[in-house]
């Protein structure tokens, strides 16, 4: 059975997606009082939608409008209707609460499969997951989509490094799906052991955090697999599995026929060209219990306007880059974490993990201290070229000074979850 339609054509794909932005003002605006007031307030109604031009003219919706209408959020259909619920980690406030009906349920489970069956598995693969379960999206997201693919489910989940060890031998895992960090701790953990040799895993399905190329590298030689794949998206989105890069990892293909993409200047908040950063604006065209009308995802990427060379029709997005809320102010500079890895991909001798910290030294002076682990096999008696190295490319590329240490490779923490990678010790955090 496949999974990814093989019959779009650009002028079907427009034509399934003005039918779905109808449907999703229609059904959010006499379904939800949120989004009848919010509709109602910039001047339209469901019938001034025409085109999907038009979805510029609507109003965003944002993380805090989820927070404010705690616990049920953007529900749209009665309570009868909801068989399930996720939610965010609730970091920064309150859970955001999404509701979903048996349909999108059944959907999430067919976009995902559709993920897998991109990454050229098999009904022979043994998958196995290292997710989080619960109510989180990331675990049952990663199984309904298997199973509704066809593969081998192994829902181990986020446990230790023993465990996942031990499966991977006993059942002969062919995939292994989790977060960057925790593969990359696999990783090191199979070399640790010598297990190579007794395992068969073949790809790795990353999801949740940004993963540099260094990173990615690193997996790839440590566990002796072909690809590394990069799957994208959020709770608010029914979960991961909205889209995935294909073996030639030029970008990942997003299921546009189950939702816009538009990617903003998150200060301006107006559209940005296709191939130019901003932030990732999606609209949902089928979600029925929680829709998304002009969500802000905080995610900063950009469409690509090209044709990929594996043939699949669906358009494609950059990798995430990181988000605006990770953004930090040093020394009047704005900076993204994303920009200081892409300058540590570059050079030679050097690690994957790092971290960046920042202190406020006597006089109110702001310091930048980056940590950064040396190349496993490499010689400490080049530590000082590569701390000068770092902190002049740093300087060049970003415009601002900064202390570099070199740490012995494994120095820095490893986690089964997603990794920090900033650590703001000035008075009051500023970002």
């Amino acid at each position: 059975m496949r999974f990814i339609p093989d019959d779009l054509t650009e002028a079907k794909l427009r034509e399934i997606q003005l039918e779905g932005l109808k449907w999703t003002v229609r059904h959010a605006y006499h379904h939800s009082i949120y989004y009848q007031t919010k509709i109602r307030d910039s001047g339209l109604r469901p019938e001034d939608i025409r085109s999907v031009e038009d979805l510029e003219r609507l109003p965003f919706t944002d993380k805090e409008d989820l927070q404010e209408g705690y616990p049920f959020p953007l529900r749209s259909v009665p309570f009868d209707e909801i068989v399930r619920i996720h939610a965010s980690s609730g970091t920064t406030g309150k859970r955001k609460i999404l509701c979903y009906t048996a349909k999108d349920v059944d959907l999430w489970a067919d976009m995902f499969a559709r993920c897998y069956e991109l990454a050229g598995l098999t009904r022979q693969d043994r998958v196995q997951i290292a997710v989080g379960y619960g109510l989180w999206t990331a675990g049952v997201g990663f199984q309904a989509g298997c199973e509704r693919f066809g593969a081998m489910a192994l829902p181990v989940g986020p446990a230790n490094a023993e465990m996942h060890c031990e499966m991977m031998v006993d059942m002969q895992s062919t995939v292994f799906c989790s977060t960057a960090s925790m593969a990359l701790l696999m990783a090191e953990e199979i070399h640790k052991r010598g297990l190579l040799p007794n395992i068969k895993i073949k790809k790795v399905i990353l999801g949740a955090e940004r993963c540099s190329d260094a990173m990615r590298q690193r997996i790839k030689e440590l566990m002796g697999v072909e690809h590394v794949f990069d799957i994208y998206g959020l709770t608010e989105l029914y979960g991961p599995g909205t889209g995935l890069d294909c073996h030639f990892h030029e970008g990942i293909h997003y299921w546009a026929d189950h939702f816009i993409y538009e990617v903003i200047d998150p200060v301006s908040l107006k559209p940005v060209p296709s191939g130019k950063d901003g932030e990732l604006v999606v609209t949902t065209l089928h979600k029925e219990g929680s829709p998304l009308i002009r969500y802000r995802t905080h995610d900063i990427t950009r469409l690509l306007d090209r044709n990929c060379p594996c043939g699949i029709l669906l358009p494609m997005h950059d990798r995430i880059l990181g988000r605006t809320d990770d953004m930090f102010i040093y020394r009047a500079v704005n900076i993204y974490p994303s920009q200081i890895e892409h300058v540590l991909s570059q050079v030679e001798g050097i690690g994957s993990e790092f971290q960046i910290h920042l202190e406020e030294r006597e006089g109110g002076r702001d310091m930048m201290k980056i940590c950064v682990e040396r190349k496993t096999g490499g010689r400490k008696d080049d530590d000082p070229g590569l701390t000068e190295l770092i902190a002049s490319e740093i300087r060049h590329k970003i415009l601002v000074r900064s202390n570099v240490e070199i740490l012995d490779p494994g120095s820095l923490p490893r986690t089964q979850r997603k990794s920090q990678r900033v650590f703001d010790h000035r008075n009051g955090n500023r970002k």
